[in-house]
């Protein structure tokens, strides 16, 4: 399977879909062609609108696996990576 993340326009991730490799030209085609192979078929075929970026479910390109709330960079390394959201750590206490 090859994994897409819906981007919105702060390029926060809104979902992920899984679709299948040969629709992204796998093994003929990889990384980084099999994202545009990718979103032409999302676009053309499923007919989902919106901006998308494919993501690593083993994570071997783009930094991480992409989750709602995490942030695509397209700064960050080669082709772009997607970012955790921060959460703040809370300090433990010693009351139950």
């Amino acid at each position: 399977m090859a994994y897409f993340a819906e981007l919105d326009n702060t390029n926060t991730v809104l979902r992920v879909i899984s679709v299948s490799n040969d629709t992204c030209g796998e093994p003929t085609l990889t990384f980084p062609d099999t994202d545009s192979a990718g979103r032409a078929y999302i676009a053309n075929q499923l007919k989902f609108a919106g901006t998308w970026a494919q993501t690593s479910y083993n994570a071997n390109f783009r930094g991480c696996y992409a989750g709602i709330g995490y942030t695509f960079d397209p700064l960050l390394g080669e082709y772009g990576e997607f970012v955790a959201p921060y959460v703040e750590p809370v300090e433990p206490t010693d009351e139950p």
